[in-house]
C-alpha cells in the first residue's frame, strides 16, 4: 500500500475549508480509496452534515465515512485548537476488509471457532471507535465491543464538543440501516469502523503522568471510596505520598487537586496482551498498563478518599501527577520504539501507510510547551507520515477508557508491497 492521501485546512467558512481539503486530495491521487476518516473542530459542528455532503459530492468514489468532532484536531505536525478546521484521510483498504457500524447497526459478535479468513462472513480483527461521553456504562460497552473482535482490542476516543458531540458514520454499501443513519451524522452512543484480518494495525499508548511513590494494593473499599491501601488508611497513604498534612488544609487541598490515581490493569484488559507488572522497580513509569482516574473527594471520618470509579480489593494503585517532561519523554520513547519495531520484524521491514492519533484535551502543544509541540514530537520520531487525529474527552485502547494519554495507531504494510 502507498501512503494514504490526507489533507487538512482551516478557514472561517466551512465550505471554503472543505474546498481546500478537496483540492489537496485531488493533487495526491488518481482514484479515491473507499474509506474516509473525517475530523472537524466544534466550530463546524453545526454544519457537520453540510461538510460531509460536500466531501461526498467531491469524492464520490469514497463509499464510507467515519469520524468525529473535537475541541482540537490533529494532522502531521499540526494541531488545530479552538479554530474552524477539518482533517481528512482516505484509507486505502479493500472494501471487504472494513465495515462501518453504529448503535443502530452494531458490529456483529465474534463467532466462536470462526477464524479470520475462514469464510465469506466479515470478521473484525480490530476496530476504530468513537464514543459519546454521555453514553451510560461506557467503559463496559467498550469492553463488550472489544470482545466482538478477534484481537479483543479496539482504539479510538470519546467525542467532545462545546454544544454538539457529533459523530460521522456513513456507508453507501448497504451496511447501515435504521432511523437517522443514511445522512451519516449522529450523536450519542458508539460508532466507528471495524477492520478485517488482512489490515495490519499497531496501537501504542503514551501516558502523561508521573508516579509520586510506591505501588499500593487496595485492601478495603466501599462503593467508590477507597478505605485502605496495604492495610493502612487510604487517606494516610495519599497524604504521605503527596507529602502534605491536613494540619495545613489550604495547602493540602491545593496539592491534592493535582494528584491522580493510576490503576493497574489486570491481565487481558489491554486486548490479548498481558499487562506488565508496574510493581516492579524497573517499571515505575506509567505505561499502557495503567489507567488514570480523578480523586474527587476525601472521607476524613473513615480515612479514605473518593475515586471517579469503583475499585475492588486486590487491585493495585499508584498516586501520580500530570508532568509535561514525563509526557514528552514517554511520547518520544513510544514513537522511537515503534519506529524500531517497524524497521525489523521477523526480518521483514514494515512501512507506515497512515496513522491516527487520539490525544487528551488536557495535552496538546500547551501542555508540551509550545504550539503544535505534541504532534511535532510524533513527526520528529516517525517522519512525515500521513496522520490525522482528534483531541478527545477520553482515549480508548485495548479494552480500556484512558485519560491524559495519547493513543497512536498506525496502518502498516510490508516494504516490498508498500
Amino acid at each position: 500500500m502507498a501512503p494514504f492521501p490526507f489533507a487538512h485546512a482551516t478557514h472561517p467558512q466551512w465550505s471554503v475549508a472543505v474546498s481546500l481539503v478537496l483540492a489537496q486530495l485531488g493533487a495526491q491521487r488518481a482514484a479515491a480509496p473507499p474509506l474516509g476518516l473525517l475530523y472537524i473542530t466544534d466550530h463546524f459542528a453545526a454544519h457537520a452534515q453540510e461538510v460531509l455532503d460536500q466531501l461526498m459530492a467531491g469524492l464520490p468514489e469514497v463509499t464510507d465515512w467515519v469520524g468525529a468532532v473535537g475541541l482540537g484536531i490533529a494532522a502531521t505536525g499540526v494541531e488545530y485548537w479552538d479554530e474552524p478546521a477539518l482533517a481528512v484521510m482516505l484509507v486505502d483498504v479493500p472494501a471487504d476488509q472494513f465495515q462501518v457500524f453504529n448503535g443502530v447497526t452494531p458490529l456483529p459478535a465474534a463467532v466462536a471457532g470462526l477464524q479470520p479468513g475462514g469464510g465469506s462472513r466479515f470478521v473484525a480483527q480490530t476496530a476504530l471507535v468513537h464514543a459519546d461521553a454521555h453514553t451510560p456504562d461506557l467503559p463496559e460497552l467498550i469492553v463488550e465491543l472489544a470482545q466482538r473482535t478477534h484481537s479483543a482490542a479496539v482504539f479510538g476516543g470519546v467525542v467532545y464538543g462545546r454544544e454538539r458531540c457529533v459523530q460521522f458514520a456513513h456507508s453507501s454499501r448497504g451496511r447501515l440501516s435504521g432511523r437517522g443513519v443514511s445522512p451519516g451524522v449522529l450523536t450519542g452512543g458508539l460508532s466507528g469502523v471495524a477492520f478485517g484480518p488482512d489490515i495490519e494495525v499497531w496501537t501504542r499508548v503514551t501516558q502523561g503522568c508521573r508516579p509520586m511513590g510506591a505501588v499500593h494494593t487496595v485492601t478495603r473499599t466501599h462503593d467508590n471510596v477507597v478505605l485502605e491501601l496495604d492495610g493502612v488508611g487510604a487517606l494516610d497513604r495519599l497524604l504521605s505520598d503527596a507529602n502534605v498534612s491536613l494540619a495545613q488544609p489550604d495547602v493540602a487541598v491545593l496539592r491534592l487537586r493535582q494528584v491522580l490515581a493510576g490503576i493497574r490493569l489486570m491481565d487481558g484488559q489491554f486486548g490479548q496482551h498481558p499487562a506488565p507488572d508496574i510493581a516492579s522497580e524497573e517499571a515505575l513509569a506509567l505505561g499502557a498498563e495503567t489507567r488514570v482516574r480523578h480523586i474527587i473527594g476525601l472521607d476524613t471520618a473513615r480515612r479514605g478518599f473518593v475515586l471517579s470509579e469503583c475499585l475492588q480489593p486486590g487491585e493495585q494503585l499508584v498516586f501520580c501527577e500530570r508532568h509535561a517532561e514525563a509526557a514528552r519523554m514517554d511520547l518520544l520513547h513510544m514513537c522511537t520504539a515503534l519506529r524500531e519495531d517497524l524497521a525489523a520484524l521477523d526480518g521483514q521491514s514494515k512501512s507506515v501507510c497512515g496513522a491516527l492519533y487520539i490525544s487528551c484535551n488536557g495535552r496538546g502543544g500547551a501542555h508540551f510547551g509550545a504550539d503544535h509541540a505534541e504532534l511535532q514530537c510524533v513527526q520528529a520520531a516517525l517522519g512525515d507520515i500521513p496522520l490525522v487525529g482528534l483531541f478527545a474527552g477520553g482515549e480508548i485502547a485495548g479494552q480500556q477508557l484512558y485519560g491524559y494519554t495519547g493513543v497512536l495507531t498506525v496502518f502498516v504494510a510490508d516494504v516490498a508491497s508498500a
